[in-house]
């Protein structure tokens, strides 16, 4: 079996790896959301960007609880030190997650058109709210969250929930929310056509470059405006966990740290910004799959730039930055990592399986015909 250093490496790896998973599954699902109001023009065609994604939307969404559980299991201390510290922030997340089911469910039990509305905006803030807040959450963990460890290695976080609302942060926030925006309109130009599929390729011509305008600011305010951290002591990559056994500096610009040791790591947001320009390109030409492939591509990428600019970071503190969790010190015991390793080899490849053969069976177009043909079967 690995030893504890490599152990770490690979959950934090399991860890990115399941971020980008949801990023782009649900974050599709986010997308549509988002335009639902918009987009559909009719309820016909409202009911036609519900089922894009009806038959998936609830599996994607599991990632997210793996995402968690995984977090609770082989980064105990950042799941504690998160959860606690963003409680209020999540439990918006929350609230805004328990609308899709109630949407989706109860949208097109009733005929009235105020009915259906009044569900067609809680699926926008079902879309809009979560898509935001991670986000947030994301820019925040950039810039270093509030907390301490004591003694006993509780988290004591300082800050509340409008401290969140920090300028950076709501750069990330918007610039999140239009790249699940573009994300989601190529999966509609995939599986939808005629109006709908042309309404869809203008949101994309828009939200491409807005996207890569946001990120390419967002990246210029990282590199001189906003403090990364350093670890400046010694550290023992396969010592017991103890986030306090160390030195860690921060200031503007550390950040960038990594790309001059890696330079590997430049191909992260190069592709987001190569994607940006491609994706137009793809839809344009109708080449559909490939378009989405590249969307899934951006998405990816985005979520590698922010992971490999912190790494090995994975929990900075902005106030007691000796305090800050990384790689090295947040992660479980060594059985437990070699425990849930043995399990994430045999059930992974499973999900993975199961999630590209149910693609692959719901593949095709949506369609205003279907959807009046299959008036009581489908959302």
């Amino acid at each position: 079996m690995f030893d504890f250093e490599t152990l770490r490496i690979i959950w934090w790896a399991i860890l990115v790896f399941l971020v980008c998973g949801f990023a782009v599954l649900d974050g599709a699902d986010f997308g549509i959301g988002i335009l639902l109001p918009f987009l559909g023009k009719s309820d016909d065609e409202r009911r036609v960007l519900l089922n894009t994604v009806g038959p998936t939307w609830e599996g994607s969404q599991t990632w997210l609880v793996t995402l968690g559980g995984i977090s609770f299991g082989a980064w105990s201390l950042v799941y504690a030190s998160f959860f606690s510290g963003l409680y209020t922030g999540l439990l918006v997340l929350l609230f805004a997650l328990f609308l899709r089911p109630a949407g989706f469910d109860y949208r097109s039990k009733i005929a009235d058109p105020r009915w259906r509305s009044a569900w067609d905006w809680a699926l926008f803030v079902g879309g809009l709210v979560p898509a935001t807040v991670l986000s947030l959450a994301a820019g925040n963990l950039i810039m270093g969250l509030p907390f301490q460890l004591d003694g006993d290695l509780r988290s004591l976080y300082s800050g509340g929930f409008w401290d969140l609302f920090q300028p950076f942060a709501l750069l990330c926030a918007v610039t999140g929310v239009v790249l699940f925006t573009l994300h989601g309109a190529v999966l509609l130009h995939w599986r939808t056509e005629g109006e709908l599929a042309k309404r869809a390729l203008r949101v994309i011509r828009w939200s491409s470059p807005a996207f890569a305008i946001g990120f390419v600011l967002a990246g210029i305010w990282v590199g001189l405006g906003v403090d990364g951290y350093k670890i400046v002591s010694s550290v023992d990559p396969a010592a017991v966990t103890n986030p306090l056994a160390k030195t860690v500096d921060k200031a503007p610009g550390l950040w960038l740290d990594n790309y001059r040791h890696y330079p590997a790591l430049l191909l992260a947001p190069l592709l987001s910004l190569l994607g940006a320009w491609l994706v137009v390109k793809l839809s344009s030409g109708r080449h559909h799959g490939a378009a989405f492939l590249v969307s899934s591509l951006i998405v990816i990428a985005a979520v590698v730039t922010a992971g490999g600019s912190m790494f090995p970071f994975m929990m900075p503190s902005s106030t007691h930055p000796s305090s800050s969790l990384t790689v090295w010190n947040a992660s479980a015991s060594q059985y437990t990592l070699q425990l849930l390793f043995a399990a994430t080899v045999v059930l992974m490849p499973v999900v993975l399986a199961y999630t590209i053969w149910v693609y692959k069976v719901l593949r095709g177009k949506v369609t205003v015909e279907q959807i009046r043909s299959n008036e009581h079967t489908l959302y």
